[in-house]
C-alpha cells in the first residue's frame, strides 16, 4: 500500500494480536505523513511492509508476535527510534538515502538488511517506550501559564510534571517565548521558542517558576551522551529545527540539571501534593505526550487526587492541571486547563503541533 493510502483509523488502545500490530503501523504511517514526517513515514511503511514477509530476523518475529497493545505501546516508534539511532551513530551507512530523504524505492528491504546486522543492538530497544522530550512543548505550557494569570491566580508557579523525560519542559523557566506577539521569558536565553501562531494571541502578561520538579519511571540523563543519542534518535529526521533545540536542552542540563524522581506519576503526584501549600503559588500538575502510556487505573487515581487537592485548593493556594495530549477522536494535540477554585471543568485553551511547530490559540 503507498504511503499516500495510509489511513488513520481510531481503534481501541488496548487492542492485542496481530491485526492491532498492522493497524499501528498504519495509524503510525498516517500519522507521520499528515504531520510532515515523509521520512519517517517511510520507516514505518517499510517496517509494516515486513510484517507480512520472513525478512527482520528476531527483531521482526517479535514485533508480529507483540503481546501487548500495539497502539499503546507505541510499538513503530520503538523499532523507529533505534533504527534512527543507528543511522545517527553512523554504524549503518546504507540508511543514509532513507534519512537524506531521497526515498528510496527499495526501503524495506534496507531496513530489513539493517534489522538483521543489527539485531543485539535494535532488540533492547523494543523493551520500552519512546521518549519524546521536546521543548517546543513548553511554548504551550507558557501559553496556559499566561491565560492562568489572566484568570486571577498566582504568576508565582510551582510545576509538577508527569513522564518528565528528561526535564526538557522542567527547564522552561530558561527558555524564551514568542507566542502571537507574545513575550514571555528571559530575552537572553540560547532557547528561544517560536511556534507560528494562528488565532488570537494569548493573555499578556508575565509568570515566574519558583519550582519545578518531575518524575518519570525511565528518566533520561542528558549529560549522559548515550542517553542523549537516545533522546535524539526519538526526534523525527525532518525537523531539524528540534535536533538545535536538544543541543541547547543539553547545554541547559549540563549546567544546572533538573529534578526528576524515578518514579510513578501517582507515587510522585501524591508526595508533592502531602507538600505544605505556599501562599502566593499557583501549584501546577502539567504533562505532555505522556496520558496514553499511563495504565487506566493509574489514571484515575491521579484524577481523584487532583480532584481531592481541588477541593481544598484556595484563592492564595490554587492547583492547576495543565494538559497537552492527543485527542483520539480527532488526531490532534490538545491544550487544556482545569484549576481550583473557580475552573474545575476541564477548558480547552488549543490544538497544537505535537512538537511544538504551531499552536493554534482557542482560548
Amino acid at each position: 500500500m503507498p504511503i499516500d493510502k495510509a489511513q488513520y483509523v481510531a481503534t481501541d488502545p488496548g487492542a492485542c494480536g496481530p491485526d492491532a500490530v498492522a493497524r499501528a503501523f498504519e495509524n503510525q504511517v498516517a500519522y507521520c505523513r499528515d504531520n510532515g514526517a515523509p521520512v519517517t513515514a517511510l520507516v514505518c511503511d517499510a517496517l509494516r511492509q515486513l510484517l507480512d514477509t520472513e525478512r527482520g530476523g528476531a527483531v521482526m518475529r517479535r514485533v508480529r508476535r507483540w503481546a501487548g497493545p500495539a497502539l499503546a505501546d507505541a510499538l513503530p516508534l520503538r523499532v523507529a527510534g533505534g533504527l534512527h539511532a543507528l543511522h545517527l551513530a553512523g554504524e549503518e551507512p546504507a540508511l543514509a538515502p532513507i534519512y537524506e530523504g531521497l526515498g528510496p524505492t527499495h526501503g524495506a528491504e534496507l531496513i530489513a538488511d539493517a534489522i538483521e546486522r543489527h539485531e543485539p543492538y535494535l532488540m533492547p530497544w523494543l523493551d520500552g517506550p519512546p521518549q519524546t522530550n521536546e521543548a517546543g512543548r513548553s511554548a504551550n505550557f507558557a501559553a496556559a501559564f499566561l491565560w492562568l494569570v489572566d484568570q486571577g491566580l498566582p504568576a508565582d508557579f510551582e510545576l509538577m510534571e508527569i513522564g518528565s523525560s528528561a526535564g526538557i519542559n522542567l527547564m522552561m523557566r530558561r527558555y524564551r517565548y514568542e507566542l502571537g506577539g507574545v513575550s514571555a521569558g528571559p530575552a537572553t536565553s540560547r532557547m528561544k521558542l517560536v511556534p507560528e501562531w494562528r488565532g488570537d494571541p494569548p493573555p499578556a502578561g508575565a509568570f515566574d517558576i519558583v519550582d519545578a520538579q518531575g518524575c518519570d519511571v525511565a528518566p533520561v540523563d542528558l549529560t549522559d551522551p548515550a542517553q542523549a543519542l537516545r533522546l535524539k534518535a526519538y526526534i523525527w529526521p525532518e525537523f531539524t529545527e528540534r535536533f538545535a533545540r536538544m543541543d541547547a536542552a543539553i547545554d541547559a542540563a549540563n549546567s544546572f540539571p533538573p529534578e526528576i524522581a524515578r518514579m510513578r506519576a501517582v507515587d510522585f503526584l501524591q508526595r508533592q501534593l502531602g507538600k505544605p501549600r505556599k501562599e502566593g503559588t499557583t501549584r501546577v500538575l502539567m504533562h505532555s505526550v505522556v496520558w496514553q502510556y499511563i495504565p487506566a487505573e493509574e489514571r484515575e487515581r491521579i484524577t481523584a487526587l487532583m480532584e481531592d487537592g481541588g477541593a481544598r485548593a484556595t484563592a492564595d493556594a490554587p492547583l492547576a492541571w495543565v494538559s497537552l495530549e492527543a485527542n483520539r477522536d480527532t488526531h490532534r494535540h490538545e491544550l487544556s486547563v482545569r484549576y481550583w477554585p473557580g475552573g474545575e471543568e476541564w477548558r480547552q485553551l488549543a490544538t497544537a503541533h505535537p512538537h511544538g511547530a504551531w499552536i493554534e490559540w482557542s482560548g
